[in-house]
């Protein structure tokens, strides 16, 4: 039997919706307006609505023409060269046969781009990672501002992919809207044996084919990598806030399980449309309660730091003001429910098969630890999330979640859990805010006081790693890697070697304006800092010999230089800013917003915008 709401979850949301009460409204307000300016493609011209349908096979012109039919867009992040939008490639098809088997019509409306962080890492490309999150919020709204559509189905995986497509689909907050995975690739090499490779290639001790040699049998086929970080946490969210059909985030590509799925998603988008009889618009589903149950799902599963700042930018999106202060509250009080890598050797099929999220989101309602009256593609409550689904005779059925784990090295139930906290903590201190991932850090190591040395590039690290002068305790401060500076690029080429460091006996760290992501490790990590460098953070006036204490036990972060706010910022560096595209995304850097504000490059959703948006009060 379900617990009473745990009080801490109720009063940080009820200090979420105190502070989103005027941009909440004028978000609202928004929304009712697009949804009763007309029934979409009721308000277009013929000459608008002739361009629109021209292309469809008779049926569907006809259906379209006539206005009696439900018409779903298809938003769609395909391409062929990552494997977890590979399997998109058939999908648009497959919903276009299930829609016409509940008399609707599907289009695709449009691609975003989905670039993979796992090409792109320690390559200048990267720097483009967190703004193309942005560039797919506005390729959504491109796709569906051509008010053809009745519904909209999203197709997307991976790290930037479905945040951009949620920030992009809350402007269209009046439209049901359904996120359709396609799952992860099926286990390869264990996550725990490619780390040792990496780390060993690190140190010299092997060579690139064995390291390519490894890093193939990980990433072996299509579907998402296998390990959680930011493209499985994203399958995560998507379902504990009720945007997935429930149990098919992790279901494999291939899986018997997978077309059904698929083929519900595009039947519950026709049911759930403005003119059916069960109309539920996306901007009613992503509201304070679905935004803290995100967050909630973030700390039980161990998830991805990258959601400190994307889970930000999504809330801000529909008109909610969440900050760090909210996650560490929360994750005070969340249990640890899960061992993934890179926080257990298990990968998410392992998760998958000991309960998966049905089991987690179950013991969550029942501990009182979830908001379990909130509204969801299929109706209201999420306890149909706490379900399972088979087959039955052809047939697509749901059962309870597991009783209990079919394997509590891999998820726990909330009586027994792993910690008793999520292990995401939010560091303070006298050069600003951070966020540091603590759950796959042992104990011994989360402390660390030790002098600092600086650097300005990863490359300036691994060289100085790669000549033996790293060989020492230090606190490695990584400056002018933020937003503002160079795009925020991930920083996993530190991870090996810092990991070599610690395991060489090496009291080691990392300060940073810039992200880890999903796979942040053993090696503790304040990432994110903010203010940054590029917008005159004192993480940019500290020196070589520094002594810094990085203590997520107390959740400070300080350098004991009592003159740091007196000295000269250092200078820039002479970054790159050409070549690799970038230069198309000057605007982006020069717009874009602090970390804890969703480092947002997008004006309409910066925090000025959306005080500019609220009702002035009567």
């Amino acid at each position: 039997m379900a617990q009473d709401l745990n009080p801490i979850i109720a009063k940080v949301t009820e200090r979420v919706v105190a502070r989103s009460a005027a941009t909440r409204a004028a978000y609202i307000a928004q929304t009712r307006a697009a949804g009763e300016d007309g029934r979409n493609r009721s308000v277009l011209s013929c000459g608008n609505l002739a361009h629109g349908f021209a292309a469809c096979p008779g049926a569907d012109k006809r259906a379209l023409k006539d206005g009696n039919s439900a018409n779903i867009g298809i938003v769609t992040a395909y391409n062929d060269m990552l494997s977890a939008h590979q399997p998109y490639e058939r999908y648009p098809d497959l919903i276009k046969q299930a829609l016409h088997e509940v008399g609707a019509v599907g289009q695709v409306a449009g691609g975003v781009p989905a670039m993979c962080d796992g090409v792109t890492q320690g390559q200048p490309g990267m720097e483009l990672s967190l703004f193309s999150r942005d560039a797919i919020a506005m390729a959504t709204a491109i796709a569906l501002s051509h008010n053809m559509f009745d519904a909209a189905l999203c197709l997307g995986v991976c790290d930037k992919i479905v945040p951009g497509l949620m920030i992009g689909a809350l402007r269209f907050g009046h439209l049901p809207v359904i996120f359709v995975p396609a799952g992860p690739m099926r286990s390869g090499l264990p996550n725990p044996e490619k780390a040792k490779v990496r780390q060993l290639y690190a140190e010299g001790k092997v060579g690139r084919d064995a390291l390519l040699d490894a890093e193939s049998k990980s990433y072996h086929s299509p579907g998402t990598c296998t390990f959680y970080g930011t493209a499985n946490s994203n399958q995560m969210l998507m379902e504990i806030m009720g945007l997935h059909i429930p149990g098919s985030a992790f279901i494999n590509p291939g899986d018997p399980m997978r077309d059904p799925l698929t083929k519900a998603a595009a039947h519950r988008a026709a049911a759930i449309v403005a003119h059916g009889e069960s109309y539920i618009p996306l901007a009613e589903i992503v509201d304070e309660k679905a935004i803290i149950n995100a967050i909630i799902g973030l700390h039980a599963t161990g998830g991805s730091t990258n959601h400190t700042i994307h889970l930000i930018a999504i809330a801000r999106a529909a008109g909610i003001l969440i900050d760090w202060n909210d996650f560490d509250d929360l994750a005070k009080v969340t249990p640890l429910l899960c061992r993934v890598y890179p926080n257990g050797p298990a990968d998410v099929n392992h998760f998958h098969a000991a309960g998966g999220l049905s089991f987690v989101i179950r013991e969550l309602l029942d501990a009182g630890l979830l908001h379990e009256d909130v509204k969801t593609i299929m109706g209201p409550g999420l306890r149909r999330y706490a379900t399972e689904p088979f087959d039955q005779d052809g047939a697509l059925v749901w059962r309870d979640a597991v009783e209990t784990s079919a394997n509590l090295d891999v998820v726990r139930p909330a009586s027994d859990p792993f910690a008793a906290d999520g292990g995401l903590k939010v560091l303070d201190g006298n050069i600003g805010r951070s966020v540091i991932k603590v759950s796959a850090v042992k104990p011994e190591h989360r402390q660390v006081n030790a002098p600092a040395i600086v650097f300005d590039s990863q490359d300036d690290f691994m060289d100085r790693f790669k000549a033996g002068e790293l060989d020492q305790d230090f606190v490695a401060v990584l400056r002018f890697q933020g937003p503002r500076a160079n795009g925020m690029p991930e920083l996993h080429r530190l991870t090996p070697a810092l990991g070599s460091l610690q395991d060489r006996g090496f009291k080691v760290a990392l300060v940073t304006d810039g992200r880890m992501s999903g796979a942040s490790g053993k090696v503790p990590a304040a990432i994110h800092v903010s203010p940054e460098a590029a917008l005159g953070g004192l993480i940019g006036r500290v020196r070589d010999g520094d002594r810094v204490s990085l203590d997520a036990v107390t959740g400070r972060l300080v350098v004991a230089a009592d003159d740091l706010a007196e000295r000269e910022p250092a200078a820039p560096p002479a970054a790159a800013q050409t070549g690799m595209g970038r230069e198309l995304f000057t605007g982006f850097r020069q717009l874009a917003g602090p970390a804890e504000e969703g480092g947002l490059s997008i004006p309409g959703l910066d925090s000025v915008s959306l005080e500019a948006a609220a009702p002035v009060p009567a």
